[in-house]
């Protein structure tokens, strides 16, 4: 229904750009994507979801950059996995669209924007998702939050350190954390390699890749949580922005 609308070629590229990395769509995940796009781009003339909004450019921008983790070896085994400051439900909605067999929780501060990704979540049929209202600093305290996740995903703009101690305490002990970041982004990791040890974490690897259709460079900061975070992180709400670990 959705595809016949759209340009094939465009489509297929896209399609073949994401088996370049690993990702095979069926036509039903195809649909899906399509229909995510349309709900987007209305939902936005509302209200500000995303500043990205011709049809190829969310399907490179938006789509294939939030599934470029998908080879990583912790991401390809996580059953259930946490986006933190998701947005217009990136990368987690993609991620749950491209592998229905992961448990996937969204975690929005904007109520807005929450209300919307259930409106996709229903529309597209997803099961074993949901999304939620909330402070990553407010929620990684609940005992049905904190270090329950196998996998924590952000492409939230926070440095790693600030992003680390809203993160971290989200993921069990052997779990892994995966900031997407900018092409430069060393000098960002190695400022964070501190928070990042005090909160429980490891830097596993960097992986930086050149993304599909031209669209630059991507780096993945991964972090193994080795060790529980101490029960006084997350700081109250702000605090890891304003004073970084």
């Amino acid at each position: 229904m959705y595809k016949e609308k759209y340009d094939e070629k465009t489509v297929d590229e896209f399609v073949s750009n994401l088996k370049k990395i690993g990702v095979t769509l069926s036509e039903r995940q195809i649909e899906q994507f399509l229909c995510y796009y349309e709900m987007l781009v209305e939902t936005n003339k509302k209200f500000n979801l995303t500043a990205i909004t011709e049809f190829e450019d969310v399907l490179n921008k938006h789509f294939i950059d939030s599934l470029c983790a998908a080879g990583q070896k912790d991401f390809i085994k996580a059953k259930s996995l946490i986006d933190v400051g998701t947005g217009a439900g990136f990368p987690g909605i993609p991620i749950k669209i491209a592998f229905p067999e992961k448990e996937v929780f969204l975690l929005d501060s904007l109520g807005k924007r929450v209300k919307f990704l259930n409106e996709v979540i229903d529309k597209l049929g997803l099961e074993n998702i949901s999304a939620a209202h909330g402070r990553a600093e407010d929620f990684a305290t609940k005992p049905e939050y904190r270090e329950k996740y196998d996998l924590c995903v952000s492409r939230a703009v926070a440095r790693l350190s600030t992003l680390s101690e809203y993160c971290l305490p989200f993921i069990k002990v052997g779990g892994e954390f995966i900031a997407y970041k900018s092409e430069k982004a060393k000098e960002e990791i190695e400022e964070g390699l501190n928070a990042i040890k005090i909160l429980g974490g490891k830097l596993d690897e960097i992986i930086e890749m050149e993304l599909p259709a031209e669209m630059g460079y991507r780096s993945f900061a991964c972090i193994k949580k080795i060790k529980n975070t101490p029960k006084k992180y997350p700081r109250k709400a702000g605090t890891p922005t304003k004073e970084p670990l």
